[in-house]
């Protein structure tokens, strides 16, 4: 598959980067202003643990879709889906798919592997032309 998709590298890592950030700003609009609906939501207390993480989700998600300061954002989110799993899914028992942590779980990793590579593309990053920050083919 890579001799197929292997060209395209760079944008389908772009992709990923701004659908998962998309997807992670919303888990912060939900907890903070309760749209879209579902679970939960609605106006927790200013500085609760809920306000703090929907804060977190929505600000570094937007910055890991919009790719401005990607890696320090992708790394600030992924350490703080390690700490929402053991703090909200692992007294459950320890395995992802028994404790329904999978989502944190994947997020964590996905942002991670985002920390690594920082913008490469489609970024403002890359756009301004940052220090430390260059565009990548691979």
């Amino acid at each position: 598959m890579e001799r197929y998709l292997g060209k395209y590298s760079t944008w389908l890592y772009a992709t990923l980067r701004v659908v998962a950030g998309l997807m992670f700003a919303l888990h912060g609009t939900q907890k903070l202003f309760g749209w879209p609906p579902g679970q939960g939501g609605g106006r927790p207390e200013v500085g609760s643990l809920i306000w703090i993480g929907g804060v977190i989700e929505l600000v570094t998600g937007l910055l890991i879709a919009i790719g401005l300061f990607t890696g320090w954002a992708a790394f600030i989110a992924s350490g703080m889906m390690a700490v929402a799993y053991f703090m909200a899914h692992a007294s459950g028992g320890f395995l992802p798919i028994v404790n329904r942590g999978e989502l944190a779980v994947l997020y964590c990793f996905v942002f991670l592997y985002i920390a690594s590579r920082g913008t490469v593309a489609c970024g403002v990053d890359t756009a301004i032309g940052r220090p430390g920050v260059r565009a990548r083919t691979s």
